[in-house]
């Protein structure tokens, strides 16, 4: 249970600091998907 809880939070650590790269990632995702909807029109 313990080894649960640690892996827990040092995957929430891991989130926290890294939050904006995840956020980066997604907006260069969201932007390919738009520019190959518009390129279909």
């Amino acid at each position: 249970m313990q080894t649960i809880q640690a892996s827990a939070r040092g995957l929430a650590l891991l989130l926290q600091l890294n939050w904006d790269r995840i956020l980066f990632v997604g907006t260069i995702y969201m932007c390919l998907l738009m520019s190959a909807y518009f390129y279909s029109l």
